[in-house]
Parts: structure tokens; C-alpha cells; sequence
């Protein structure tokens, strides 16, 4: 009977002791509430830990780095262009009571985030030019292809003036006052991704694709004028050559011709016999050359070049008589 007893003793004070008792990790501290009134302070000590069973509940409160990632929003910049911003945040809790009255659990506090930085995000953006949000280093220079030469293309980055860990620090130091009134200290606030907005996105990369083929036309204009260039040296100097070779030619042939000329001379002139035969010779080739079956001639009948068909070749004359 004793025994029968004692089982169900025992197994009460272990349910008994088993709800009286909380274990604390090093990464995480606890509020007790009773009825749903905070009992006592935060406790933030690891190890175990006692309350009163069954009407007490243990609400259990993030000590490490959390992240927030708020969602991509559209705001305008300075300059009038819209974009879209998206940021990412890192915060703790530290003032546990704080952050249970005012907040509840992690989805209000993200909820809280959201809000906070989200307003603080578009006020800066709406302040600076889009070059503010996008460059960190004032000093930066462009990044030219030296394989593509002296191309006369200017690059100049436009200057900033903070740069986009400036406007961070700004988001930071904005928010983390009104971070703190809910017991959250927020550690640092950074842009994930920059994009432009779809609308105005087609227009910017209508832009790029103009800019890129004014950049291809001065190259191809270049290439043009350096190919017309090649074209015309390649024209004079052929030209040159051609003109050089022909008057060598024109020499050759008059040196030849004279020679030719000084050998008939000297063949055909030995004798009146000799200059008569050339004579005939060449009248011979003349007609040769003149007539043809389609020539028709009108000519004076003393013309010299009918004299061969008038009176025939001159007779020789005669040879004078020896002494």
C-alpha cells in the first residue's frame, strides 16, 4: 500500500520540480511573468534557474547579433532618379525589459526595423545625388584598356562629395536613437543592392547603348581615316613606281630607237642606190599601213603619195665613168 502510494508521490514532486526549474544559455537572457505581469528583473546569468511552478511562464530573449534584411524599396535621390534600395542591418537587445514591453518577440521588432530604417533610408537617399550612393572613394580613377590606344575618348568620373559610407553612418546615427527607446542598440546599416527602377532602367540602358555607339562610330571613323590614309600612300607610291618604270621604258626605247634609226642611217645611206631602196621601203609600208578594203582617199594628182603608182620606182642613177 506504502508502495503504491509513493510511485505517484514521486512522480508529482519530479513534475512539481520539473516546472519550478529553467535552464538559461550563454546566448540568450529570460523574463519571467506571472499572469502576464513581469516577475523580477531580466536574468542574464547562464545555468539553472527557479520560479513558481504552473503560474509563472519564461520568455526567452536573443543575446547574440541579429540580422535584419529589409525589403527592396523605390525613393527617389536628389537628382530626380529613382532607384531601388535595398539594406541590410545588424542589432542586438540590449535592455531585455525594454524590449519586451515595448516590442514582444523578434516579428514586432522587425516590424519596428522595417519602419525606422526604412523612413531614415529614403530621407538620406532624398538628400544626396545618386553618384553619393554608389562611389565610396573620392580619389577613384577610371580603369582605361590600354589596348585600345589613343582613341580621343575622354573618362572622367564625376566627383562626390561624401561618398556611400557617409550615408550609411548617416542611416546609423539617425536611427539608433529611436532603435533605443525599444531597448534594440543597432550596430550597422549597410546598402545591399542598388538598382534603378524598372521604368527608369530602359531609358538609362537606351543611354549607355547611344553613348557606346558614339564610342564605336569614333572608332570606326578613325579606322576609316587611317584606312584612307593607307590606301592613298599605297596609291602614290605605286603611281610613283608605275610613272618611274615608265620613264625608264620611254629611255630604253629612245636609246633603241636612235641606235635603230643610226643603223638605217648608216645601212641605207652608204649609197644613192641604198637611200632610193628605203625610200621605196617605207612608201611600201606607209600604203601597208593607210589603205585597207574600207579606205577611201581623195588626193590632188601630184600628191607625193601617189607617185609610186605614176611613175613607178626612180631608176638609178647611172654609176660615173672611171678616170
Amino acid at each position: 500500500m506504502k508502495r503504491a502510494l509513493l510511485l505517484p508521490l514521486v512522480i508529482a514532486v519530479s513534475l512539481a520540480l520539473f516546472a519550478s526549474s529553467y535552464c538559461v544559455l550563454e546566448t540568450e537572457q529570460v523574463i519571467v511573468t506571472q499572469f502576464g505581469r513581469q516577475v523580477g528583473v531580466p536574468v542574464t546569468s547562464a545555468g539553472l534557474h527557479w520560479k513558481t511552478p504552473f503560474i509563472q511562464t519564461v520568455h526567452r530573449i536573443e543575446k547574440r547579433i541579429l540580422e535584419w534584411d529589409g525589403p527592396p524599396a523605390d525613393m527617389p535621390t536628389e537628382d530626380k532618379l529613382y532607384i531601388d534600395v535595398d539594406t541590410f542591418a545588424r542589432w542586438r537587445i540590449t535592455d531585455a525589459q525594454q524590449y519586451f514591453v515595448r516590442l514582444g518577440d523578434e516579428r514586432r521588432a522587425h516590424s519596428r526595423l522595417t519602419d525606422i530604417l526604412g523612413s531614415e533610408t529614403r530621407n538620406s537617399v532624398a538628400r544626396h545625388q545618386l553618384v553619393e550612393l554608389i562611389r565610396t572613394q573620392r580619389d577613384r580613377k577610371p580603369v582605361v584598356d590600354s589596348g585600345l590606344g589613343q582613341t580621343g575618348i575622354n573618362i572622367a568620373l564625376p566627383a562626390i562629395r561624401f561618398g556611400r559610407a557617409v550615408l550609411e553612418g548617416e542611416i546609423l546615427e539617425a536611427a539608433k536613437p529611436k532603435l533605443a527607446e525599444y531597448g534594440i542598440e543597432l550596430l550597422d546599416v549597410r546598402f545591399k543592392r542598388i538598382n534603378y527602377n524598372p521604368g527608369v532602367a530602359a531609358k538609362i540602358y537606351s543611354r549607355m547603348v547611344s553613348e557606346r555607339q558614339q564610342i564605336a562610330s569614333r572608332f570606326r571613323s578613325e579606322g576609316e581615316g587611317q584606312a584612307a590614309e593607307i590606301l592613298g600612300t599605297r596609291e602614290r607610291d605605286m603611281q610613283q613606281i608605275e610613272s618611274e618604270a615608265y620613264r625608264k621604258v620611254q629611255e630604253i626605247q629612245g636609246r633603241a630607237d636612235a641606235e635603230a634609226t643610226a643603223i638605217y642611217a648608216a645601212a641605207y645611206g652608204k649609197t644613192p642606190e641604198a637611200r632610193e631602196f628605203y625610200s621605196f621601203n617605207r612608201t611600201l609600208q606607209t600604203y601597208r599601213s593607210v589603205f585597207d578594203r574600207e579606205t577611201t582617199l581623195v588626193l590632188t594628182t601630184d600628191s607625193s603619195l601617189l607617185r609610186l603608182f605614176k611613175h613607178g620606182p626612180a631608176a638609178p642613177a647611172p654609176a660615173p665613168a672611171p678616170r
